[in-house]
């Protein structure tokens, strides 16, 4: 077996392989540069066949081209095909093949327009003043939220200094007057509301 015979072999066989992993949506042709025609293709969904013209005769492939693409192309149907080319070169260095795989697009493209589809409408840039203008609650977590990334705390892990701190720009931002404000930033920082009536206690102190 010559080497051109055995590198036509081994590339068709690598052909008949990749849709077995990756599946119908791919096509791959394998073009005979000598011949300009088509060796072999395997999920020939650009409507073509073994013999048909490459359509490579133009190309002059550097030494350097190995792998070419991705690249992307439409099809007959109008599908939008993501591809790939391998240049395969004999002992010599000559490009003999080349094997160009195509990936059909449209089950990603649908898959892309459902999610779209399935996704809440944008967010506005501010949240409804009738429905936060009173929400004690969401303003305590933005306060406590800023403070700790401003002081590079986490929320969950302050110690007893840095909690106290963080009561003490509560307290001297008024976010405290609301009724159960203390029970509630209890709840926030895992800690008692003794706690908390303890260490306001220790700032004014």
């Amino acid at each position: 077996m010559t080497n051109r015979t055995a590198l036509l072999a081994n590339t068709k066989t690598l052909a008949e392989a990749i849709p077995l992993l990756m599946g119908d949506r791919v096509e791959v042709v394998v073009h005979d540069l000598r011949s300009e025609t088509i060796a072999h293709i395997v999920n020939p969904f650009s409507q073509r066949k073994s013999g048909d013209p490459s359509n490579m005769q133009e190309i002059d492939f550097r030494p350097s081209d190995t792998v070419i693409g991705p690249y992307e192309k439409v099809n007959w149907d109008g599908n939008v095909i993501r591809s790939i080319s391998v240049v395969m070169r004999a002992e010599s260095g000559d490009a003999e093949f080349v094997l160009c795989i195509n990936h059909d697009q449209v089950d990603l493209q649908q898959l892309q327009r459902a999610v779209r589809a399935l996704q809440p409408a944008r967010l506005s840039s501010s949240q409804p003043e009738s429905l936060f203008r009173n929400d004690w609650h969401e303003r305590l977590n933005v306060f406590v939220s800023d403070w700790c990334v401003q002081n590079g705390h986490r929320v969950d892990e302050l110690d007893r200094t840095a909690r106290r701190d963080l009561l003490g720009a509560l307290e001297t931002s008024g976010a405290l007057s609301e009724r159960n404000a203390a029970s509630y930033v209890a709840r926030l920082l895992g800690v008692s509301r003794a706690t908390i009536y303890n260490d306001l206690k220790a700032n004014t102190g």
